[in-house]
């Protein structure tokens, strides 16, 4: 991850406005601004690493919007630690030195994007270990908090998952609404695949066989099979590779860490798991910080 660019730095600009961390009155009238200081983070649990290279960019760029903080900062983390790497409950992840004010007006939004991000990449960890032997891959959504699609889906990454869609422009999907809307089956893929742009596979949602073979026959390139059982599952792959050529299956809706693997094992390539980011829980990460003399 980059997080040196401008969406990057962006959404760290507004984090620290939100909070508006260069005006904090608590630490202003109880700590000395010449103390110094060491942070600690800490994982509280057993996690998958990501975001640390949040921690020097907040830092820079709370510095950028407090035009008296002049004091340089230093962030160290053990070589063996970095995102993607799993972790176990006490295990420190990096330690900052830096004013201590500094370090108190940065806390909460540094362990708000850590906890976030690093919880994102266990959950997926966990889903990417249970297709383990497995030829299927566990696919992110577009289900995520606005302004924050690009940092989730780089921690989806960091827990072992693939990223699908970045957004809208990038591939073609074509839902159940889009076919009632666009007049059937048919009809939207006829139209998608005369004016698709080049490269773009049609990759059209089914919800049945009969939905399935209708798809086929109209040339669909990839298939979403949609809220089907791992049997129905398993019979509608077979369908598909009876054709020629490769068609990729990926399978959605319904499911979860304790049927994720039959799905792989029905014998779809992709699983699409909206929870990866709509539902992972913050992972437990602390900071402790103590004077330095």
């Amino acid at each position: 991850m980059e997080w040196k660019n401008y969406h990057i730095e962006a959404l760290l600009d507004r984090a620290l406005q939100e909070d508006i961390a260069t005006g904090d009155l608590t630490t202003r009238l109880t700590v000395d601004p010449a103390l110094q200081a060491t942070a600690t983070i800490l994982a509280r649990q057993n996690l998958t690493v990501c975001g640390l290279g949040c921690i020097s960019a907040f830092l820079d760029r709370f510095a950028a919007l407090h035009p008296s903080e002049a004091t340089r900062f230093e962030v160290v983390s053990h070589p063996e630690i970095f995102d993607s790497v799993a972790v176990r409950d006490g295990q420190p992840l990096a330690v900052i030195r830096h004013r201590a004010q500094a370090l108190l007006s940065c806390e909460r939004v540094i362990l708000n994007l850590l906890q976030h991000l690093s919880g994102i990449a266990t959950l997926t960890r966990r889903y990417a270990d249970a297709l383990r032997g497995t030829s299927a891959r566990v696919l992110d959504t577009r289900k995520t908090i606005p302004g924050l699609r690009m940092l989730e889906k780089y921690a989806v990454v960091c827990g072992g998952g693939t990223n699908h869609r970045l957004d809208l422009s990038d591939g073609v999907l074509i839902k159940n609404n889009h076919i009632a809307l666009g007049g059937g089956i048919r009809r939207v893929l006829a139209q998608s695949l005369a004016a698709r742009p080049a490269g773009k596979r049609i990759q059209i949602e089914v919800r049945s066989m009969e939905e399935l073979a209708e798809a086929l026959e109209a040339g669909a390139e990839a298939i979403l099979l949609d809220n089907m059982t791992p049997d129905q599952t398993a019979a509608c792959v077979k369908r598909i590779r009876r054709g020629d050529g490769w068609i990729p299956i990926e399978a959605s809706g319904g499911i979860v860490l304790e049927n994720i693997r039959a799905y792989a094992e029905a014998g779809v390539d992709f699983i699409s798991v909206g929870a990866l980011t709509h539902s992972a829980p913050a992972a437990d990460i602390s900071m402790r910080i103590a004077a330095v003399n």
